[in-house]
């Protein structure tokens, strides 16, 4: 039995693409995984299954397009696969709240991934490693142009992206059991 954290990409609490968090956890029980908890509005999932990771995006996916009508793009990865992201963070010693994590859905092409990694993205940084970039903004976050919108148009992949906050308080609630496993 894994636990997963499960990102929502697009999500809002209003508008468009709704879907309240807690009738959520309530379809995600009855669809059968277990220990379902979300963390803040933004479309952060934690939950138990032995299904794969391929599964659970599956799942969760068929759910929200069933119960909210929403056709929501979902990226999951194991507890140990999220410490691992955090730890190969290449940014050490720096302002937290101006890094930020965008996890890939898939490998981009190459040709696409090299014209990518070419590019200048001054004043901010941005690294990748594996299926994430690893982005340390200049000033914050909402100023740059270099955003998850623009990284899934350059890569033709779908991307979340969280910052450093909440990526660490999800691996945090990944290592609390807070209801009986299923």
């Amino acid at each position: 039995m894994n636990t997963f954290i499960i990102l929502l990409r697009g999500i809002t609490p209003i508008g468009k693409n709704k879907v309240p968090m807690a009738p959520l956890r309530e379809a995600l029980t009855e669809a059968g995984l277990g220990g379902v908890r979300t963390y803040i509005q933004s479309g952060n999932v934690l939950a138990t299954s032995d299904l794969t990771q391929v599964e659970i995006e599956k799942l969760v996916h068929d759910v929200i397009h069933r119960e909210f009508g929403g056709n929501i793009a979902v990226l999951a990865r194991t507890t140990k696969e999220f410490s691992s992201i955090l730890k190969r963070c290449p940014f050490t010693n720096v302002d937290k709240p101006k890094l930020y994590f965008s996890l890939l859905a898939a490998n981009p092409d190459k040709e696409l991934l090299r014209e990518f990694l070419s590019t200048d993205f001054s004043p901010d940084q941005v690294r990748l490693v594996n299926d994430t970039i690893y982005t340390l903004y200049a000033t914050k976050h909402s100023a740059s142009k270099f955003n998850n919108n623009y990284f899934e148009r350059k890569l033709k992949v779908v991307a979340t992206t969280r910052n450093l906050n909440t990526m660490s308080k999800l691996v945090a609630l990944s290592r609390i059991s807070k209801t009986p496993r299923r």
